[in-house]
Order: C-alpha cells, then sequence, then structure tokens
C-alpha cells in the first residue's frame, strides 16, 4: 500500500511518501521520499492577515508538484492538512479552493489539538518505558503542541500560538508566554520523572549538531549553550558556521527559546528526538483509517 500525507505549515509545506508492507503481522513503514518547499505562509499571515499574491502562486505550484508525485508514485490514500499559518489567513478557504481545481488535493484546516493528536499517532508512546511520564513537543512556525502522556495514557494537549516564524516578527507577547508558563505548571506534572519528546526540523537539526547516538536523549544544557552561542551570531554566520539553510538559520533560536523556556518550566532535564512529524503521523493516521484499526 503507498500512502502520502501533505503536512502545510506556516514555515514549510512537505510531502511524504510511504510503502507500508506487512512484516510478521506487523506494518513496516518504508520511506519512498520526503519533499519539502520552505512556502513560509507565516511571514504574510501574522502581518498582514493573508497569504500574499507571491506565496499564494507557490502554494498552487507547490500542490501541482504534489500532485505528479503522488501520480507517479501510484498513491493509493493520502490526506493532505494546513495548520496556523493556513487557520489565520483570511483567504484560506479561497486557496484551497484554487488548489482543489488546480491539482485536485483536498486540504484540510486542521486545528491545534488535532495537530497535537497526530503527532501520537505516531505511536512512539508504545514502546516507552511506563517508569516515566512523557512530554511531547511539537515547535512550529506559527504554533506549539504540548501533549503530556503518564501510563502510556494522553492526560493533556494544548496548542500555544508561540511558533518560530510568529517570534521572527516579534509577534509573541510576554501574555503568551505567561499563558504558557502557568499551563504548564498547572498540568505537567507527575509522580514520575518526566522526559520530553521532541518533533519538527529544528529540534532535528539541533540533534544532528548534537552528535547524539539515536535512541539518546539530548540534555537541557545542550540546547541552552546552543542557544546561547547561536543568539550572538548573524544568520549569515549561522549559516556558514553550521551549514544551515537561511531558512533554518534565522529560526533555529526561536525555537531553541521555546524548548528551553518548556523544559524549564516543566522541569525537564532529557529530551529524545526520534524525528517523527505531523506528516509522519498523518500516514500512521491514513493506514489506521483504511486498514479498519479506527
Amino acid at each position: 500500500m503507498i500512502i502520502a500525507a501533505i503536512d502545510i505549515g506556516s514555515n514549510a509545506a512537505r510531502l511524504l511518501i510511504n510503502e507500508v508492507k506487512i512484516q510478521n503481522g506487523e506494518p513496516e513503514f518504508i520511506k519512498l521520499n520526503l519533499l519539502r518547499v520552505p512556502l513560509r505562509l507565516g511571514m504574510d499571515v501574522f502581518t498582514l492577515g493573508k497569504i500574499g499574491e507571491e506565496r499564494e502562486k507557490m502554494v498552487i505550484d507547490t500542490m501541482r508538484i504534489f500532485s505528479d508525485l503522488m501520480s507517479i508514485y501510484k498513491v493509493e490514500h493520502y490526506r493532505a492538512c494546513a495548520t496556523s499559518a493556513m487557520r489565520d489567513a483570511e483567504n484560506g478557504q479561497e486557496i484551497i479552493q484554487i488548489v482543489k481545481e488546480t491539482s485536485d488535493i483536498n486540504i484540510e484546516i486542521i486545528s491545534g489539538d488535532e495537530e497535537a493528536t497526530l503527532i501520537y499517532e505516531n505511536h512512539v508512546a508504545e514502546g516507552l518505558d511506563k517508569d516515566f511520564a512523557y512530554l511531547y513537543v511539537d515547535v512550529g512556525g506559527g504554533s506549539t503542541e504540548l501533549t503530556f502522556y503518564e501510563n502510556g495514557k494522553m492526560v493533556y494537549e494544548r496548542s500555544f500560538n508561540i511558533g518560530t516564524i510568529r517570534l521572527l516578527n516579534n509577534l509573541v507577547t510576554e501574555d503568551n508566554w505567561k499563558e504558557m508558563k502557568e499551563e504548564i505548571k498547572s498540568h505537567i506534572v507527575s509522580k514520575k520523572p518526566i522526559v520530553a519528546i521532541g518533533s519538527g526540523g529544528n529540534i532535528n537539526k539541533v540533534f544532528s549538531m548534537s552528535k547524539t547516538k539515536d535512541g539518546k536523549p539530548m540534555v537541557a544544557s545542550y540546547l541552552k549553550k546552543v542557544y546561547k552561542e547561536l543568539s550572538v551570531l548573524t544568520v549569515d554566520e549561522r549559516m556558514t558556521k553550521h551549514n544551515l539553510r537561511q531558512d533554518r538559520a534565522d529560526v533555529l533560536a526561536h525555537a531553541l527559546k521555546i524548548y528551553n523556556n518548556i523544559m524549564t518550566w516543566s522541569e525537564i532535564n532529557k529530551i529524545f528526538v526520534p524525528k517523527i512529524s505531523v506528516a509522519d503521523g498523518l500516514i500512521h493516521n491514513i493506514y489506521d483509517k483504511v486498514s479498519g484499526k479506527k
């Protein structure tokens, strides 16, 4: 079975194509292709309230390419979801209609809570040690999703309008931070030790910079160290020193600020980075529905 997921975020759009094979009675997800296009919709939406003409054309052209790729790979099932920027754009529905007419892709705008739930669809929690509680942290361009698990069950989820593109444009207020801090202090509590699980391109990049072995956690002190280092560098200096794309270099410190605040307020000192994403969650969500598990 060939399944595709399209995740249209505030910073980038991603197309993930997987083949699912059954091995020993269990599904094995094999990545066939992953294409990322830095649309940066949030740069328009969070300052202008809508997606401008240039980025609108980029969305439409990108979805045509995604549609052609899905056809080439003979994709049988897909789901396309848009998150924070498209939620906030006054012309979001209009663009969705144009995409439907030009590439035959149906885009759903999903809530922040559903975005958080999709991270859980990766089934990472199923293999985790029940002696710990886990806080999933997904930092995007427009929002940050927190999902808290204890004893293998979700006990709290919340989406906050704090994201890297919003921070880049000075659109996150002290009240926004205060709300997040109070929510964390009230809800991210457990008698068990709590560890974090991070998802998204920024934490994946920091993980690769850390040279941490797969399956091992990064320590909170490393994230603070990298944040301190990046904060005093220009975007060009970050690109040169750490071999970063521009659209990663200008938001990476902002992402680290979010992670550092969350880990400080929840008193978490370790974070696992299993390289999961909303797109991966969508793939699992589609498979579960198609195979009758949902």
